[in-house]
């Protein structure tokens, strides 16, 4: 694999200081009303991050709370205020003993992420690097799978839904179970009927299922050539995850990981599952993220990211254990709609773009006020 970069790398910009640092938070309505095992909703929040090196500008968000924009404000921007921005897990590690006696994981690791996301993406502005060439890109396309079918959707959505991921290219798809465990078999029916033989299809619980109903499930799901089965009960049952991946039919895979916060999260779930999830905006940023990657190496276990696919590409460019990126539908319609620089999809995957420095994101400040909260 040959990267192509640009040549000019002039550290010499990384002794500013961040003169100013912003955050703010958006409320994106759904297209329509989506649940999935065990969680309905109706919009999403997008917290944005903006640090100012002069005229260069950071940019890192997550998808949380409007409640994580506050903390932001009030415990972490002061963190990185007038501070180096190269000095990423310097500042990371001084963001972490800020919210000490709040509760690291959750909320707090959030807010970690969105600002950590900003610093990273600040360094390889201020030197004119694509954030997966600072990081030590290992690949220069990343293969997604196609993410959605809500339990909301009719069986006709639902088929649709999984049907225009694989037109699209994108050669694996999941879909949401657990809701209504009566009707799950015949809906994982009715998806591998929409998308065909070959394409690879996964299921999704969200936690909704037993440890020994999820085995049971496993093994009527095995009909249909499911491939993956993320999150078959709840994700801190670590027990329960080990249950159901020692004893699940081949070749189904069990996976979870969305509700790591901090490597503890993780140390814990590398022995209880076939593939971890990472989400960079909830696992403390690419700083978290890169620690999960490493994790996972030195246990031999694959990588997978959960959302956010904007964000994250870079840093999955970067992971040594990487198999896939979840390219979400909620993240892919708000991405599409706030953030101009988007990787384009390309033969399953997204293509790395080395012609924009940083995370190659321009916020479209103008389309997202209407949204402000």
């Amino acid at each position: 694999m040959r990267l192509e970069l640009p040549r000019s790398y002039d550290v010499s910009e990384l002794s500013a200081k961040i003169n100013k640092a912003s955050v703010h938070a958006y409320d994106i309505p759904t297209e329509q009303p989506e649940s999935d095992g065990t969680l309905k909703w109706d919009a999403t929040t997008l917290v944005v991050v903006e640090l100012h090196c002069g005229k260069t500008c950071g940019l890192g968000y997550t998808y949380a709370d409007v409640g994580t924009a506050k903390l932001i404000e009030s415990k972490l921007l002061d963190c990185v205020r007038d501070e180096h921005p190269g000095d990423v897990r310097a500042l990371w590690s001084t963001m972490i003993g800020a919210v000490r006696n709040l509760g690291r994981p959750g909320i707090a690791s959030m807010a970690v992420a969105a600002v950590d996301n900003a610093l990273w993406d600040l360094k390889a502005r201020l030197i004119g690097r694509p954030l997966y060439s600072l990081l030590g890109a290992k690949r220069s396309s990343v293969p997604i799978y196609g993410s959605g079918g809500f339990t909301s959707y009719s069986v006709g959505q639902l088929q649709s839904h999984m049907a225009g991921w694989v037109h699209d290219g994108i050669p694996r798809v999941k879909m949401k179970v657990g809701r209504d465990p009566s009707a799950d078999v015949e809906r994982v029916r009715a998806a591998r009927s929409a998308i065909g033989e070959d394409a690879e299809l996964f299921v999704d619980a969200n936690g909704a299922y037993s440890a020994k109903q999820a085995l049971d499930f496993a093994e009527r799901f095995l009909e249909f050539d499911v491939r993956w089965f993320e999150e078959p009960v709840y994700h801190r049952d670590i027990r329960g995850l080990r249950f159901v991946r020692d004893h699940a039919p081949p070749p189904i895979e069990i996976s979870a990981g969305e509700y790591g916060y901090d490597p503890f999260d993780f140390e814990r779930l590398v022995d209880a599952v076939d593939v971890v999830q990472a989400d960079v905006t909830r696992c403390e940023g690419v700083t978290g993220f890169l620690l999960v990657d490493g994790l996972c190496a030195a246990n031999n276990v694959p990588l997978s990211t959960h959302c956010a696919p904007a964000i994250t590409v870079h840093a999955a460019a970067a992971s040594h254990m990487l198999r896939h990126m979840e390219y979400f539908f909620d993240h892919v319609r708000i991405e599409g709609m706030l953030f101009d620089g988007l990787p384009a999809v390309r033969d399953g995957a997204l293509q790395l773009d080395p012609s924009r420095p940083g995370n190659g994101l321009t916020f479209k400040r103008k389309d997202a006020e209407r949204y402000a909260v």
